[in-house]
């Protein structure tokens, strides 16, 4: 049964919208100057912005593990990209609980529309189907993910071919299309129309997964430029190169997609509200040619993709819920485990025993006093396994790629940019995090802390 939750008596919808490398600083409503971004920074204006909202990890299969799982990166079963013959390592095991899985058990109809990335094979226990979703069109693998034009996406456990040719480069499926007749993330946007047009009787959880602005890196490896849209639209003109252009296309592209969904809503008169969370997987990329300087992709922060800094983590945040959710900025210090515990209070079911997770309904509500993690952590498994601990909403602790390597710390506060290292400053604070980089972490036998070139690449 479905029970009593943040628009009153009556369980929400559920819309779940990431975009996959967007940076903090590439939205209007966070200060973006050259790309146009009207429907969300519309959205943003009427509803709640994030300001220190934090994704999962720094690249995409982690970051996605702990919004399913709502654990956090030292024990969620995802922790890292595993590469070729590594299956097991990036791929979520039978019976985990998930979001998805939550809801669905909570009488929600559950539908995963984008890129998955959390097990490969169509029979193996990471398949969505298998982890709570009761419908999935998209991308298995995230290599596959990279070409905007594939040759075919996946509806449930059955190949659906497209009209688009493949040269294959890669693994996983990867590769560039010469023949472009549809583009995924548009066949994305529709069949998202449609799964919420679908059985009104009862709650539903969409997670629309794009796989936009990501670049196609094996067609940037062989071509040059990795920004693949279908068209640069209000971005024909400008003197800008290709692969800028197409970065900001891409940008506005997915804009219009949320602004479709939006309208979609408001049009259908649902006899549910819904509730519309829009963020990102990790920070900006520097890929396909795209120059992150250009656009000032991370704002005022420092880091890009790849790195534990607050450019490679700290994401977009937007939570939309006309009525209920007044319009406002939030500096709550979430992150992307705290996604389960608020669909666990919005479905009015249990949050899973040995979850990293607090509810993001009382900061939706407006609640002046909310629960808040004593700390957040990060982990980072290429070149070496880097660490990071946020203490207190405040203090901010990176370890580089080596178990042995020195500690830096920034005070958020004062230095939002990370650019003056305060370890030396303040010992008690540093002892606290190195001691949480101990302790808050599980072993796994697929992620162990290792130092440098021993790390799995």
């Amino acid at each position: 049964m479905v029970g009593p939750t943040l628009a009153g008596a009556m369980a929400p919808n559920l819309v779940l919208i990431l975009a996959d490398d967007l940076g903090y600083g590439e939205l209007g409503c966070y200060g973006q100057k050259k790309i146009k971004t009207p429907h969300l920074d519309r959205l943003a204006a009427e509803g709640l912005r994030f300001t220190q909202f934090y994704a999962g990890c720094t690249v995409c299969a982690p970051s996605r593990s702990v919004l399913l799982t709502g654990q956090h990166g030292g024990h969620t079963t995802v922790r890292g990209n595993a590469g070729k013959g590594e299956v097991a390592a990036q791929t979520l095991r039978a019976g985990e609980p998930t979001v998805s899985a939550l809801l669905q058990g909570a009488g929600y109809r559950c539908g995963l529309i984008g890129k998955w990335g959390l097990g490969d094979e169509v029979d193996g226990p990471g398949h969505p189907l298998k982890q709570g979703f009761s419908s999935f069109f998209g991308f298995l693998s995230q290599l596959h993910a990279h070409n905007h034009f594939p040759d075919y996406l996946w509806r449930d456990s059955v190949r659906e071919p497209l009209g688009n040719d493949l040269v294959p480069r890669g693994e996983g499926g990867a590769g560039y299309a010469t023949r472009r007749v549809a583009f995924a993330d548009d066949l994305f946007a529709e069949e998202a129309l449609k799964f919420m047009a679908q059985d009104r009787g009862r709650p539903f959880f969409l997670f629309l997964s794009l796989t936009l602005p990501h670049a196609n890196n094996e067609r940037s490896q062989a071509l040059g430029v990795g920004t693949e849209v279908p068209d640069f639209g209000p971005y024909r003109d400008p003197s800008w190169t290709e692969a800028n252009r197409g970065q900001a296309a891409s940008i506005t592209r997915m804009d219009g997609y949320v602004g479709r969904l939006r309208a979609a809503l408001e049009s259908a008169d649902l006899e549910r509200p819904t509730l519309v969370l829009f963020t990102s997987d990790n920070g900006a990329h520097a890929e396909g040619g795209n120059d992150p300087k250009f656009f000032q992709a991370s704002g005022p922060l420092r880091g890009l993709k790849r790195s534990l800094t607050e450019g490679g983590i700290r994401v977009p945040l937007i939570a939309w819920m006309p009525g209920v959710i007044r319009p406002g900025v939030s500096g709550h210090p979430g992150y992307f485990g705290d996604i389960m515990a608020t669909a666990a209070e919005l479905a009015g079911v249990a949050l899973p025993p040995g979850r990293d997770s607090l509810s993001l309904v009382p900061v939706l509500r407006g609640e002046g006093e909310v629960a808040r993690h004593p700390y957040l952590y990060w982990e980072f498994h290429e070149g070496g396994s880097s660490q990071a601990v946020l203490l207190e909403g405040r203090w901010k602790g990176i370890r580089l790629k080596r178990r042995d390597a020195p500690l830096q710390l920034y005070d958020l506060a004062a230095d939002p940019a990370e650019s003056e290292d305060v370890a030396a400053a303040h010992p008690d604070i540093g002892a606290r995090v190195e001691s949480l980089m101990q302790t808050a972490r599980t072993e796994s036998p697929y992620w162990p802390l290792r130092d440098g070139a021993a790390a799995r690449k």
